[in-house]
Order: structure tokens, then sequence, then C-alpha cells
């Protein structure tokens, strides 16, 4: 039979597993994470990036409809309403445009 403390760390185990794998993925105050997915805002201007699932995010140019990010080296572009687009492993798609800020969404398949 486990000793009491052992029961509580087996019993904690997955839990702190589970956050540390949830606090990887997010590395700034502009990524809001769940399980797989994260939402990304990111300012629109040239310097704006944000580290998200293992991948750096940097924001390129945009319009009233299209936002080109370069995502993990490789530029995408993103239209409103367009299905996600596979990048590193990774499903990108657009969240959202407004004048001052882009949102994104980052999700693992």
């Amino acid at each position: 039979m486990l000793k009491p403390t052992r029961r509580v760390a087996a019993a904690l185990s997955p839990v702190v597993l589970g956050l540390a794998l949830f606090l990887a993925g997010c590395s700034s105050d502009n990524v809001n994470c769940g399980l797989d997915q994260c939402t990304v805002t990111i300012d629109r201007e040239v310097d704006a990036s944000a580290s998200v699932l293992g991948v750096e995010a940097k924001f390129v140019s945009a319009d009233s409809n299209t936002v080109t990010l370069q995502v993990a080296g490789e530029k995408v572009t993103l239209t409103k309403g367009q299905q996600a687009v596979q990048v590193a492993g990774l499903q990108v798609s657009l969240a959202s445009i407004t004048g001052d800020t882009v949102s994104f969404q980052v999700s693992r398949n």
C-alpha cells in the first residue's frame, strides 16, 4: 500500500505535467492558450512578434482583409474567413484585424 505522501504525489503528477505543458506553449501577455490552441494578439507594427507553441510569429504587413506573418521563418498570408494554413506542423488562421492589432490562432495538428 502506498504511503499518504506518495499517493498525493502520484495524484498531483499529471496535474503538474499538464500545467508545465500548458505554460510551455505561451511566452507573453499577448498569447492566450488552451490545451492545443493559442490566440495571439499583436500590434500592427513591424517589430511585433510572439513565441507560441514553440515557434516565433512576426507581423509583416496587413490591410483591411489580409495579414502577412512570418511563422517559424516562413511567410504566410491569411485572409478573413479563410481556413487555417499549415505552417511548421501547426494550423494558423486569422481571427481578427483592427486598426491597431491583429489576432490569429495557432493550433497543433
